[in-house]
């Protein structure tokens, strides 16, 4: 963990709010409320329980799989 929080690459990101959006796994909120208050571009997950995101019109999180964002990386 100490490796990951020194890096130049990392961002420490507190949450204020809890949106508590994701209802059947409630422990992945954490991840949705970090991504909001990052104002993150995407989320990358292939967790099944972020598709409920997809019936929320607000806060709206974009969140795509992991495969999706290799090839975004390899684009660039």
């Amino acid at each position: 963990l100490e490796i990951i929080l020194d890096s130049p690459n990392t961002e420490l990101i507190t949450e204020y709010f809890h949106w508590n959006l994701i209802k059947t796994d409630p422990d992945d909120n954490k991840f949705v409320d970090c991504a909001l208050m990052a104002n993150a571009d995407y989320l990358i997950t292939n967790d099944k329980h972020f598709n409920e995101l997809n019936n929320i019109p607000f806060p709206k999180i974009n969140f795509i799989s992991l495969i999706v964002f290799k090839n975004i990386l390899n684009q660039e």
